[in-house]
């Protein structure tokens, strides 16, 4: 997700202080120390407790101990991506959906959770000081990422924070980590790097948790980062076995369609498998190592082309690239499929569609995945944007519902009165068309667009497992 990012996750409950260590523990090499500014205290010299070894997923030896259970064949997220059908004959991959618990957290769930809080008010020093350290005793380890770390220093810290958020929750976390696991390949993440991480990850919390760290602390998170690199290293290696860590891919068409938003179609070299509502992540030649997630803008296509809608944002490096750089002949590179927002066709029933600004690319890719399987499903789309100027693709979208009985779009706008004259906040505009009892629901769009759509909808009485989208921020992994 589009930064090199670690997680913290669902801890198990084996490893012991006497238990065999990835990696050697050491104090820092001599030399300047990580720093921070403010802070005068030296790195922490202490030990910290071995991490069990880790293969690449085959021929491991030795008992893991009680931790999350290993993902079998039917947990496999790899599934729908790497089944040797095409991809409009897959089964949507499943949907992770928050249930109640039956039981009490954890007591590593409790240390980990109470670590968070702690470091929580000082997260940029901590994530900085984890980058720190990794950097000054791993310095091999630097080229994997961007040359700028900006936009790169928060996910460490979201990505323990969703982590952390389902740690008891064995399915959940282990779809998660192993599409990190997947997605790290891109960036030439090998299983020898976990360890690093992990050392230096320790190290920081060790720092910066100051307050309740102790050696129960420490081996509550020994044991949960040892399942969750465990997770990532074996989904990696069972994606090396079925697909590339990325894909090539060449500019063919570049549309302008209005100052800041362009719709770029590209060729891939090779055969690049995925589902009509997905995303992917991108980087450019001009900013090496820096990748941006980006919805598929149609469904999958008999040319192979991939379609993607990019509206360009301030000090947006790759957006503003894609949109006034990049020109056919140019070469991106794609990462690996993701994303959960895809039609279950083994249903009747309606689908209720919100896209807002280019959050309506995978809407569309929505309507054609449905015309191509020739159902007659009520399908409503509502389109919002800011005016009508930025409405940059609605006639394909009225041509669309010209060709098809059972499609219904309706053009929303916030400033100013909207084509067909609908205008305001776009979930408010739903609720007044609903109530939906018969439909699911697909939101794509801006952050806060989501969050509304969610609360509305489930305040109108739509059950939450019914609602599908995919908030890239709270994926993390996003993140590119």
């Amino acid at each position: 997700m589009d930064a090199l990012i670690t997680n913290a996750a669902e801890p198990g409950k084996g490893a012991g202080a006497g238990s065999p260590g990835w990696f050697d523990p050491h104090t820092p090499p001599d030399g300047p120390r990580p720093h921070h500014e403010g802070d005068g205290a030296a790195a922490p010299s202490r030990p910290v407790r071995p991490i069990r070894p880790v293969g690449t997923g085959a021929g491991r030896n030795g008992d893991p101990g009680p931790a999350l259970p290993r993902p079998g064949p039917a947990q496999d997220a790899a599934g729908a991506r790497h089944h040797p059908e095409p991809p409009a004959r897959q089964q949507p991959p499943p949907r992770a959906e928050v249930r109640p618990r039956s039981r009490p957290p954890s007591a590593d769930a409790q240390l980990i959770r109470r670590t968070m809080e702690e470091v929580a008010p000082v997260a940029d020093k901590t994530t900085s000081y984890f980058y720190a350290l990794l950097f000054i005793r791993h310095p091999e380890l630097r080229e994997l990422f961007p040359a700028a770390m900006d936009s790169q220093r928060d996910r460490l810290l979201k990505a323990l924070l969703t982590a952390a958020e389902h740690i008891d929750d064995a399915e959940i976390l282990t779809e998660y980590l192993s599409h990190l696991g997947r997605g790290h390949r891109k960036y030439g993440t090998r299983p020898e790097h976990y360890p690093a991480v992990g050392e230096c990850l320790i190290g920081a919390l060790t720092r910066y948790a100051s307050a309740v760290w102790n050696d129960e602390v420490e081996g509550a998170w020994v044991r949960a980062y040892t399942v969750i690199s465990q997770i990532m290293i074996d989904a990696a290696a069972a994606d090396e076995k079925h697909a590339p860590p990325w894909w090539q891919a060449e500019v063919v068409s570049h549309e302008p369609r209005t100052s800041d938003i362009a719709v770029v179609s590209v060729r891939p070299d090779q055969p690049y498998p995925f589902l009509a509502g997905q995303y992917t992540t991108l980087e450019t030649p001009w900013w090496p190592r820096v990748w941006r997630h980006y919805s598929f803008a149609s469904a999958p296509r008999s040319d192979g082309l991939l379609v993607f809608h990019v509206k360009a944002v301030p000090a947006g490096w790759v957006s503003g690239a894609l949109v006034h750089r990049a020109r056919p002949g140019d070469v991106l590179r794609l990462g690996p499929p993701g994303g959960s927002m895809v039609v279950d066709h083994s249903t009747d029933n309606g689908l209720l569609c919100l896209g807002g600004g280019t959050g309506i690319a995978p809407i569309k890719a929505l309507v054609e995945d449905v015309a191509q399987h020739g159902r007659r499903r009520a399908m409503d789309v509502f389109y919002g944007a800011r005016s009508d100027h930025d409405l940059y693709d609605l006639d394909t979208l009225l041509g669309l519902a010209q060709s098809h009985a059972w499609l219904s779009v309706r053009p929303v706008v916030s400033h100013g009165r909207g084509e067909g004259g609908l205008h305001g906040p776009l979930p408010e505009i739903v609720q007044q068309y609903g109530p939906w009892p018969e439909y699911d629901a697909y939101l794509s769009g801006p952050p806060g667009m989501i969050r509304s759509g969610v609360d509305t909808l489930v305040r109108g009485g739509m059950p939450s497992q019914r609602i599908r989208h995919d908030l890239i921020e709270e994926l993390v992994a996003a993140g590119p």
